[in-house]
């Protein structure tokens, strides 16, 4: 058993995307498929479907590549915050990512949104990671 699930998808997702896997599947959760559907409403990731097994459930994840250079949508996924030593910002030190071309995955009190959401929203929160 994982300590931390949150950093095992974003491994999985590095490792796939080291191997140039076009699908990697990941055990699912509800605050997984919170980070998965940014990833894909920012074009991070090409598709996802969340299969029901009976028990867990799965996400499959369909990475995005460009058909010219072969390079991953993704180049850089960082963990911020982990259990041992939780990073939370206020609403005035969210983080930019990339000076904005990147996205803080950032969990609130009103669900898991992106850094930009957040400042709309006017709320802060545990910053989870880093996808540039």
């Amino acid at each position: 058993m994982t300590t931390d699930p949150i950093a095992d998808y974003l491994t999985r997702l590095r490792n796939a995307i080291l191997s140039r896997k076009k699908v990697v599947e990941v055990p699912a959760s509800g605050l997984k498929q919170d980070i998965t559907r940014i990833l894909y409403d920012k074009g991070f990731i090409l598709n996802y479907k969340v299969e029901d097994d009976g028990k867990q459930g799965m996400i499959k994840i369909a990475l995005k590549y460009n058909p010219q250079t072969r390079q991953n949508a993704i180049s850089e996924l960082t963990r911020v915050s982990s259990p041992g030593l939780r990073q939370y910002a206020h609403v005035r030190e969210l983080p930019r990512v990339l000076n904005g071309l990147g996205v803080a995955i950032i969990s609130t009190s009103k669900g898991v949104v992106t850094d930009k959401e957040a400042r709309t929203m006017n709320v802060g929160g545990e910053v989870l990671c880093y996808v540039s």
